[in-house]
């Protein structure tokens, strides 16, 4: 591939500008989690197949126009694979991409120490967007905010011209996410979002009146294995893919301006060109496909009440998501993300957090914030049963 003039290889690829970073970013982003062996070993060691599998899946994004990857340090292998494919193997002319990578330093001195290793790694001396990674407390918050700590290492980072733009990452409940959009100190915010799971829509509508670049995390995996769906939910996106309609979903609100497609993405390569184009605000066809969904949502019982009001319940069942699989489950067939998602709940985790239902669980759950009439925990049981695999230990 001639890596000189990438325009020849952008097919159907659509553009934002990406809030007041002013970048024009494609619309679908090179994720960097998943591939090969990526947690195997120590992280400077890249197997060869691993190596292999970034440069063929480099070369296939910006064949479609993507312009934009995404990694973190907590990826692993993940940083040293892509500045070996970059630069070593593909020799890719470092003003051709944006390139976003995210840590977690806890301090002034971790700041400086990680992102100079990040640097290293990814074997370039700037970094077009860094975001801290993980910010899902407001205890975190503030601890990375004390004068002299991380967040303001960070900011001299990006005035010395080493960050271009700063931002964070989030898997908090969505006070946090607003708490944190509201401190005016970063640029962009890269969360959760998807038809499956819009509570944030709040927080994107707040960062666009700060005109704060949005990115959207997972919205394949995460937004509902939609490589893997449901013969139900087929049928009712037609004509569209699942994974297609989704992302037009999303690319239908003109705040949000790219979507991370996550490597090993090749099996999703030929969903992308049906994405486009994808209007803002959205198209005829998407309403009609939006509105035959929630037509099955709504003949689910109780699927009206979402539970958000027992957030951060006594009895420690993350009562909001625990509801969402249900309905999922009732409304689409989603039984294998259910299942996979509900598996991942974790007592007391700060990045998907919630216990499953025992009996003495569920006799502490304050049901005075549930309406009488819901049956809340015999949905919670009803939900647990269809979803909840052994775990291992």
């Amino acid at each position: 591939m001639d890596f000189t003039n990438l325009s020849l290889y952008q097919p159907r690829m659509e553009y934002r500008r990406f809030g007041k970073t002013e970048k024009m970013l494609s619309v679908i982003t090179l994720g960097g989690m998943r591939f090969t062996k990526a947690s195997e070993g120590a992280r400077h060691d890249i197997p060869k197949e691993t190596l292999e599998q970034v440069i063929d899946t480099v070369q296939q994004a910006f064949a479609q126009g993507i312009n934009h990857i995404e990694t973190a340090w907590g990826y692993n292998k993940s940083e040293t694979a892509y500045g070996k494919a970059l630069n070593q193997e593909l020799g890719v002319p470092r003003e051709s991409y944006f390139l976003m990578t995210k840590g977690s330093p806890k301090t002034a001195v971790d700041a400086r120490s990680l992102v100079e290793r990040q640097l290293n790694d990814l074997q370039t001396d700037y970094l077009d967007f860094y975001a801290w990674h993980g910010l899902n407390t407001a205890e975190m918050l503030e601890n990375i905010s004390v004068s002299g700590g991380a967040l303001d290492e960070l900011h001299k980072m990006k005035e010395e011209g080493i960050i271009k733009h700063l931002g964070f990452s989030t898997h908090a409940q969505l006070p946090v996410i607003l708490k944190t959009i509201e401190t005016n100190r970063f640029e962009f915010v890269n969360l959760h979002y998807y038809y499956t799971f819009q509570r944030n829509f709040p927080a994107i509508e707040l960062a666009a009146s700060k005109d704060m670049g949005v990115f959207i995390i997972s919205p394949n995996d995460k937004g509902g294995q939609l490589f893997n769906p449901s013969e139900k939910l087929k049928k009712l996106t037609m004509p569209f893919s699942p994974l297609q309609w989704n992302a037009r979903f999303c690319l239908g609100n003109p705040a949000i301006h790219t979507l991370t497609f996550g490597l090993p993405v090749t099996a999703s390569f030929s969903d992308i060109n049906g994405i486009f184009p994808a209007p803002a605000p959205m198209a005829p066809v998407d309403i009609e496909i939006l509105n035959r969904l929630e037509a099955e949502k709504r003949k689910v019982p109780y699927a009206d009440f979402d539970g958000y009001l027992m957030e951060n319940d006594p009895s420690g069942i993350n009562i909001p998501e625990t509801l969402r699989f249900r309905t999922l489950l009732k409304a689409f067939d989603m039984v294998d993300f259910g299942k996979y998602r509900y598996n991942m709940l974790r007592e007391n985790d700060n990045w998907y957090g919630g216990a499953f239902p025992t009996k003495e669980r569920l006799r502490k759950v304050d049901l005075s914030h549930c309406p009488p009439e819901i049956p809340l925990l015999e949905m919670i049981q009803e939900t647990h049963r269809a979803l909840y695999r052994k775990q291992e230990k």
